[in-house]
């Protein structure tokens, strides 16, 4: 444990070691003294504002962390929306929110330092830490953003217990990320945590353990993740790296116990679980166990048969109703059954979706999978599945028809048939948010695909710049662009095949929220007919320096079109200014 754990109101200046780094941030560490000034320059230029309601998105952590404090020391409201998608812009500024940050189409935020501004004059006064507050979202059950009201003194005692636990095994250790600091788990453990102790944290999000752990730059560091991206480490993970961190901390969900085991074994590291929730912080923590246990101060109680919690996190002194099924195990110990709130129902029959994901993962054909109810005509079940080797090899020899069928069996041991999923998409992975959690949204787009527009998707494989599609065009009755093109005998129109690309590329590769707009068509040939009924592979490659989406259609007879659409810059400022006028 640091020695010099200092309460988050205080000015950093008065009580810090000017020496002390902050952050690692664009190759190079910042100091003390450097985070102060750039918050006081900040704070003159929001208090010369008139607005009151800011919405904060960054994609580094440390202009985040600079016009947060801020923010607080102007006496401003500060929003932490989950993400910039145009959908939650646009909620924000109908709520009368100013947006700072990386927002529309910016990548970066220039000149979050005001190197402009004066300073020298300013002082801040230490933070009243039950009248400093923010505002965090979380989708909830619904889906819709909720928000949630965070006052400084709450977050101050979660990391106080924080540092108690585990402050003496991380000591000096700089903080890596693989999530993002624009969800409470994040906030917390790499940026308000670090600051409150002194620790250093890297700025950069890190999408995967190699680059993280080739990240290092001096002594110890620990590892912030979550059971998405754990889970995902393999034999070719660099564990030698791994073995030297001084913690590994994951939360989100639970770990399963075959990664947690994993990683051990390889690395001889014990996963530290953190299970909260954006609602009530952290609840309890656990490693290598079944068992979790309750942080100090926690107390669950059973009312009206769920669970409640009293923690003193919370602002108010009374329970909490918990969305999660436990069982008590003594006063401090307890297990997990999974959310209440993953309940739904078919035709009048519920379904746990954790349930149906834990018996799609005891077939051995199954690798991981992610249940999902679609609302249609009538509400259907969707499973979205990684194979094995095993499944496929199955699928390869006996065909998706025949693996569906064995899957529907093995499913039938334990559900009605009317709850088995009618739907199924196969992936090489679960495609996750920024935030490591899965892409919930993205896997209803392809789920939910209008019929009369868009080939239905049996299954992809997808990096980070190509996606592979595997695609079935609909029948003539089914698609609105066969019976004109032609009477007698219909063929998929080439512009047709254009706007499918343009489709999935928005899909996979945001092409809606990059800086860039289309510009043109190059090399485009249309090589081979595509019929109602076709079965097809498109092929997606995204270049985002040159802003080009290369496309490839193909069948098993060979390939059918191909060509590139690329996207030029766009007539836009670099960034919305918190004193733009709207």
């Amino acid at each position: 444990m640091l020695d010099d754990y200092t309460a988050l109101s205080v000015d950093f200046q008065t009580e810090y070691n000017p020496a002390i780094p902050v952050a690692f941030h664009n190759r190079q560490y910042i100091q003390t003294d450097e985070f102060h000034a750039a918050v006081s320059r900040w704070v003159i230029q929001f208090q010369a504002e008139p607005y009151e309601r800011y919405a904060l998105f960054t994609d580094d952590a440390y202009p985040f962390a600079v016009l947060l404090f801020a923010l607080f020391h102007a006496g401003k409201e500060a929003l932490i929306p989950g993400n910039n998608r145009p959908g939650t812009t646009q909620q924000l500024q109908q709520q009368g929110c100013q947006l700072i940050g990386d927002w529309g189409h910016s990548r970066k935020l220039p000149d979050y330092e005001l190197n402009q501004i004066d300073c020298s004059s300013l002082t801040l006064s230490p933070l009243n830490p039950v009248e400093t507050k923010l505002v965090i979202f979380t989708s909830g059950s619904t889906g819709q953003p909720k928000p949630i009201e965070k006052r400084l003194i709450q977050l101050q005692n979660e990391i106080a217990v924080l540092e108690q636990r585990w402050g003496k095994q991380l000591g000096n250790s700089e903080v890596l990320s693989t999530v993002s600091h624009q969800h409470i788990y994040g906030l917390l453990f790499r940026v308000l945590w670090s600051l409150s102790v002194g620790r250093c944290f890297h700025s950069q999000i890190y999408l995967n353990p190699e680059i993280l752990v080739n990240s290092i730059n001096n002594g110890s560091a620990c590892w912030v993740a979550s059971p998405a991206h754990l889970k995902r480490l393999d034999l070719d993970s660099p564990w030698d790296e791994i073995k030297g961190m001084s913690a590994i901390f994951s939360s989100g969900g639970p770990l399963p116990p075959s990664a947690r085991l994993q990683i051990q074994k390889q690395s001889g590291q014990k996963v530290n679980e953190i299970y909260g929730s954006s609602e009530t912080g952290g609840i309890g923590w656990r490693q290598q166990d079944e068992a979790w246990t309750l942080f100090p101060g926690m107390a669950l109680k059973a009312i009206d048969n769920s669970w409640n919690l009293r923690s003193p996190y919370l602002f108010e002194d009374t329970y909490y109703r918990l969305d999660d099924e436990l069982v008590l195990l003594d006063e401090d110990r307890f297990i997990l059954q999974g959310r209440s709130d993953r309940i739904v129902k078919i035709e009048e029959k519920r379904l746990s979706l954790n349930e149906m994901e834990q018996r799609l993962c005891e077939d051995s054909f199954v690798s991981e999978a992610f249940a999902q109810m679609i609302h249609e005509s009538r509400d259907v079940i969707a499973a979205v599945v990684t194979l094995t080797q095993e499944g496929i090899d199955y699928q390869v020899t006996q065909g998706r028809n025949a693996l569906i069928k064995q899957l529907r069996n093995s499913l039938q041991q334990w559900f009605e048939p009317v709850v088995l999923p009618r739907k199924w998409l196969f992936a090489n992975v679960i495609p996750l948010t920024t935030q490591g959690k899965i892409d919930q949204s993205l896997l209803a787009s392809l789920l939910q695909n209008n019929g009369k527009k868009l080939p239905k998707i049996l299954s992809f494989k997808s990096t980070s710049q190509r996606v592979e599609l595997e695609l079935k065009v609909p029948q003539v009755q089914d698609l609105i662009y066969f019976p004109d093109h032609f009477q007698g005998f219909p063929i998929l129109p080439g512009v047709v095949q254009l706007a499918w690309v343009e489709h999935y590329g928005k899909l996979f590769f945001s092409l809606e929220e990059s800086p860039r707009e289309f510009s043109r068509l190059e090399v485009v040939k249309f090589i081979q007919i595509i019929r109602p009924g076709d079965e097809l592979t498109l092929t997606l490659n995204w270049k985002a320096e040159s802003g080009e989406l290369c496309f490839n259609f193909s069948s098993d007879s060979g390939g059918c079109s191909s060509g590139r659409m690329v996207y030029g810059c766009r007539d836009a400022k670099s960034y919305v200014s918190t004193n733009q006028n709207k």
